[in-house]
């Protein structure tokens, strides 16, 4: 099952991309999981929508290819990332590759809250007239990994908290039945 997976953090140690890594690693009989790179991808801007360039079409192409979307994020100013925001306007704009395209979110961070706000958020765009994702029903299926620092060790990207890891696993296992009720 092939995944394409945004991080909405471009900082070079951030916890959201050692997630990833330690998701890549772990679900790899699972899931083909590519970490998209939306770092070099332009602003959003309307007026070249139509004849964007080529890292944008490669981006919007690794989506519509994919079975599903894994969207991981920190929360910044109690929201998603501009980074994170920009990636999917232009996902929603001509080819709209996020239409019907199953999309789990999580995020984690240092704090209590662990990314609440930001998932809330993200939730919103993504349910959005020009998106219209079909995200993982919130509920039991919220991902939110607090205290990120006690539970990762940072060196080697690998989650140390067993309690966090079996939840993943438990999570991982509903979005791949989630992508196939999608078929």
């Amino acid at each position: 099952m092939r995944i394409i997976t945004l991080v909405g953090s471009i900082r070079k140690e951030s916890y959201n991309m050692k997630i990833a890594r330690f998701m890549q690693e772990r679900y790899a009989d699972q899931l083909d999981m590519h970490i998209a790179d939306i770092r070099s991808l332009p602003f959003f801007d309307q007026d070249i929508e139509l004849d964007p360039p080529q890292v944008v079409k490669d981006f919007k192409s690794s989506i519509a290819n994919a079975d599903g979307v894994l969207i991981i994020t920190p929360e910044y100013n109690w929201s998603v990332p501009g980074v994170l925001k920009n990636a999917l306007d232009w996902t929603s704009r001509v080819e709209r590759v996020l239409l019907d395209k199953p999309v789990m979110p999580l995020g984690a961070t240092p704090g209590m809250m662990g990314t609440i706000r930001a998932q809330l958020h993200l939730r919103e765009i993504l349910v959005a007239p020009g998106i219209q994702a079909k995200v993982l029903p919130p509920g039991a299926n919220e991902i939110l990994i607090n205290q990120v620092t006690q539970k990762l060790d940072v060196r080697t990207d690998t989650i140390t908290d067993q309690t966090t890891i079996d939840f993943l696993d438990s999570k991982v296992e509903a979005f791949i039945k989630f992508i196939e009720s999608q078929r």
